[in-house]
């Protein structure tokens, strides 16, 4: 006899098989067993956030992505106007860890929120990673860029 092995996604759910087969070509018994679906990660908000999380899960390193929002301006309402949402937290280290790899013309905007939540949460550690950062950082301990 010969066994095929076979892998199908039906509806979201994947269901994996085989067939045994005589040598003439009639299938002799056929038997399928349903997989959970594979857990799905984070979507990223920018390719170096998924490389950093990657260079994480190669040292071994637990992380979050963007577990916490912290509000930075609320109305009279309590209503929040403004926020800052870490991209990382290493709960290990009790660490959170903000990319910043954009534009140098967007920085002054980021670094305004930063100010700002460290006012507000001197009590919370956050590292930042500017762009000159992110690139020694891997070329020290990753493969790019």
């Amino acid at each position: 006899m010969t066994f095929f092995a076979f892998s199908r996604n039906i509806a979201g759910e994947t269901i994996q098989g085989g067939l045994d087969c005589r040598l003439d070509g009639n299938i002799c018994m056929q038997h399928e067993e349903a997989q959970p679906p594979k857990e799905k990660g984070p979507v990223f908000a920018h390719p170096s956030e998924e490389e950093f999380s990657r260079l994480l899960d190669f040292y071994g390193i637990s992380w979050q992505y963007e577990p916490r929002t912290f509000p930075l301006r609320t109305d009279a309402d309590g209503k929040v106007l403004e926020a800052f949402s870490p991209d990382f937290y290493l709960p290990d280290y009790d660490l959170y860890i903000e990319l910043t790899t954009v534009k140098s013309n967007l920085v002054a905007k980021k670094k305004r929120k930063i100010r700002l939540f460290r006012e507000l949460y001197p009590q919370v550690n956050l590292k930042i990673f500017y762009r000159r950062d992110y690139q020694q950082f891997f070329r020290k301990y990753g493969s790019r860029p």
